[in-house]
Order: C-alpha cells, then sequence, then structure tokens
C-alpha cells in the first residue's frame, strides 16, 4: 500500500447558463412534470455553488467542472441545416425539431455524476486512477457531451497515474457513477466496487413495463475490464424501481466507506443480492458492512423519488468518525421522510450523526439532487497535485464564481428566449468567462 495520503474530492458541476426546463430525460418524472417552465439560471448556479461552499467549509477537498459551451452547434450540420448565420440556423432548427433544439443547449452536464465511472488507483492491479467517461447513449441531449468531456478530463487530469478512458463505442449504454458504489474501510484501503445496471443486450433479464432501462450490465464489464478491478460484483437493478422513477442506482441506494444505505426495491431478488455484497466485503475487509435498509412501509417508492433521500450525500467528516447526510430540503419538507431522518440520527448504531438541508430547487425540478451534481474521486497526493490546479476549489475561487454568475447569467430563460442575438451574445461572453477563470 502507498504511503501517500488519499482523499475523495467531489467535482461538482455547476449548472451553464443555458439551465432550461424541457422534459428532455425519459423516465425522470421531475424532468417531464417541469417541461416546458421558465428555468432560473442564475438561481440554478448560486443554488449549487452554495452546496459546494457548505462542503468545503466541512474540510472535505472540493473542485469544479465548468458548464460546457452551449449550443452544440455541430449538431445543426447533422441535420443538413446551413440556412446563413447562427442565429437563422437556429431559428429553423427550432421549427423543425423544437425537442433536438432544446437538446443542443441542454445543460446537464451539471450533473457529473454521469460524467464517468470511476475506480481509484488502489483497487486498481494496474495501480492507477482509471476514469471511463461515460457514453450516456440513452439520451439524445446527454449523448452531445461525452467527447466534451473527455476531451476535459484528457486536458486536465494528464499524469502518468491516471488512465483517462474514452466513452465507449459499443452498442451498449453507459451512464457513468450514477450507477456505482464502492465500499470501504476508509477511503485509501482496497475495497468493493459495486456496478447496478438496469438491462442486458445479452440476457434474458426480468424487464421494465413503463420505462426503458438505461445502464447495460456489458457496459460495466468491459468497463471493469479496462479499469482491472481487483473486487468487484454486477448486480440487477430492480425493474419495479425504474419503472417508479428510479432512473439511476443514485436515487435509490447510496454508500460511503462501510456504510450501504438502500431502500428495500433497490435490487432484483434484494435479499441474495445482499448477501453477496456483504460475503464480498467480508473477504475483503474481514468485516461486515453497515447495512441501513429503508423499506417500503417506512418511505414508500413514490415519496423516495418525490424528495430524492437517497440522492443526498454521505460525507466523512475530517477528524471525526461520524458522518452527515447533505440532504435536499425536500426531505425536510416531506413529513415521512424527515421523521424517518430524525430517527436514523438518534440510532447510535448509525454512522450518520448529522443532516445538513439544502436548497436545489433549481436541480431537484430537472430530476437531480446533491449526489448528481457531483462525481467522486477518490485520489493521492500525487494524483491531486497532477491535475489543473484552478479546477481545486478555495474561497477566492468562490467569490469569483458567485461574481460571474451574477453579472453573466441569465435570472430566467425559455427556449424561445435563445432566439433572441442578446441572449445568444451574453451566454457566449459567460462561456468565454469560465474559459479565463479555469484556464481551460
Amino acid at each position: 500500500m502507498s504511503d501517500e495520503n488519499y482523499y475523495e474530492v467531489n467535482f461538482d458541476g455547476i449548472p451553464g447558463p443555458t439551465h432550461l426546463y424541457s422534459g428532455l430525460a425519459h423516465g425522470n418524472l421531475a424532468s417531464f412534470d417541469s417541461d416546458g417552465q421558465v428555468s432560473n439560471p442564475k438561481q440554478a448556479a448560486l443554488q449549487s455553488l452554495e452546496k459546494i461552499y457548505t462542503v468545503y467549509k466541512l474540510g472535505i477537498k472540493q473542485a469544479v467542472i465548468p458548464p460546457q459551451r452551449k449550443p452544440h452547434i455541430i449538431h445543426l450540420k447533422t441535420f443538413e441545416i446551413e440556412k446563413g448565420d447562427l442565429l437563422t440556423n437556429l431559428k429553423a432548427f427550432y421549427e423543425e425539431d423544437i425537442k433536438s433544439f432544446a437538446g443542443i443547449f441542454s445543460s446537464s452536464s451539471m450533473w457529473t455524476a454521469n460524467a464517468a465511472t470511476v475506480s481509484p488507483s488502489i483497487d486498481c492491479h494496474n495501480a492507477k486512477l482509471n476514469l471511463t467517461i461515460a457514453n450516456l447513449k440513452s439520451n439524445f441531449h446527454r449523448s452531445l457531451e461525452c467527447f466534451v468531456t473527455y476531451e476535459f478530463f484528457r486536458k486536465n487530469f494528464s499524469a502518468t497515474g491516471i488512465t483517462i478512458n474514452s466513452p465507449l463505442a459499443t452498442i451498449n449504454p453507459d451512464e457513468g457513477a450514477a450507477n456505482h458504489l464502492r465500499f470501504c474501510e476508509s477511503h485509501g484501503q482496497e475495497g468493493l466496487e459495486l456496478f447496478v445496471f438496469g438491462f442486458s443486450n445479452v440476457e434474458d433479464l426480468q424487464k421494465t413495463f413503463k420505462y426503458k432501462a438505461r445502464q447495460s450490465k456489458e457496459a460495466f464489464a468491459e468497463i471493469i475490464k479496462k479499469h482491472e478491478v481487483k473486487n468487484s460484483l454486477l448486480c440487477f437493478q430492480n425493474p419495479e424501481a425504474i419503472d417508479a422513477g428510479v432512473f439511476h442506482n443514485d436515487v435509490i441506494s447510496t454508500a460511503n466507506e462501510n456504510l450501504f444505505f438502500f431502500h428495500e426495491k433497490t435490487f432484483y431478488n434484494q435479499n441474495k443480492t445482499i448477501e453477496e455484497i456483504n460475503s464480498a466485503y467480508y473477504k475483503i475487509t474481514g468485516k461486515h458492512l453497515c447495512l441501513v435498509e429503508v423499506s417500503q412501509k417506512e418511505i414508500n417508492l413514490s415519496e423516495v423519488v418525490r424528495t430524492y433521500l437517497f440522492n443526498s450525500q454521505i460525507l466523512s467528516l475530517p477528524n471525526s468518525d461520524a458522518m452527515m447526510l447533505v440532504a435536499p430540503i425536500e426531505c425536510q419538507r416531506s413529513e415521512v421522510v424527515n421523521h424517518y431522518i430524525k430517527k436514523m440520527l438518534a440510532d447510535y448504531k448509525n454512522p450518520i450523526e448529522k443532516v445538513q438541508y439544502l436548497d436545489l430547487t433549481q436541480s431537484m425540478k430537472n430530476g437531480g439532487g446533491p449526489a448528481c451534481l457531483r462525481l467522486r474521486i477518490v485520489m493521492n497526493d500525487s494524483q491531486l497535485q497532477a491535475i489543473n490546479q484552478k479546477l481545486i476549489f478555495n474561497e477566492d475561487l468562490y467569490q469569483k464564481l458567485k461574481q460571474l454568475i451574477s453579472t453573466y447569467y441569465p435570472d430566467s430563460l425559455s427556449l424561445k428566449d435563445l432566439l433572441s442575438q442578446k441572449t445568444l451574445d451574453k451566454i457566449e461572453i459567460c462561456f468565454d468567462k469560465y474559459e479565463e477563470l479555469f484556464a481551460l
């Protein structure tokens, strides 16, 4: 084992100036319910920034992944719309395919839990920090992100101890860390990696009835091989949960170190799966997981999806054995969920001793909670020092981002607003300022 220190660094995304509600994500109930509403990009970005700042002040390492430049104009050529200048092309595209028009402006890269699947070097036979950028093939607007994300990580994470794999080129959809869990005694110790899939392109598995599953088993099998993961398990997501709006595993379960916090409807054949997970963990560590299962009777699936309880972040507090739950304010406002959290905090066997509620309404209305907004990367000192240091969050960056957002973001935005040259010009300046700030 290396003598270097290891840290779990949260790489948070920030909603861009084109944060919209367009109902683009099939199976994401909040996204569908918000379709067509006027969004508030400035509020969205400031809410996300305050989440980053809250975690940073706890003494936990934070970094920032800036929003991707929009519109994604290369896609206009795919649709063979070339009728003059950009604004003319955009107007034509708006009339011909309004959903795809919304897609090229979507700020969905803010949900960095879908950016990549990450295996720390301590878990891998090749002793490298391995990232495979998610291909996000299940949704058109998200698939546009993947190669921009790849270029970002390739340029900003350039180091011999880090491997950045390009998005999988196969037909197998991959949704990244939103379906990936890691269990360990501490972040710097070898762990068990759990890969949760929703369907297989080869095996005849139980199907969903209402919504299409997004994560393929074959994609994760390929990633396990690429990363040379020492200890891994592939687990089948419960189709019933997907049909209830659990489009990613991080909507129904989450983990931190040796704690597994999950709902009874998380997996298909749940009891057997939990036994397999706990047994595999015991073989690695000689210890059992701390298993906290929420029953359907305590909190039903509908309330799980509405409040995003399991999309909370669980944080290991520095210089302490305690953990903290960073939950969306919807959990506090739900009588059922609020009651459950209070009971959980009072349980001395549960390492979660504190809760922090955050207002992330703008992200939540599109179906993304605290955990969706961050990519967890366990890094050692050398790896952390090798990346673009301008991404590392500190008080100075907080003030600069707050100023940038307050100055250049629209207060409100609808799809039709994006047919205004004045709006487009202001958005372009905003992206220029991001590139200057992070030296991209």
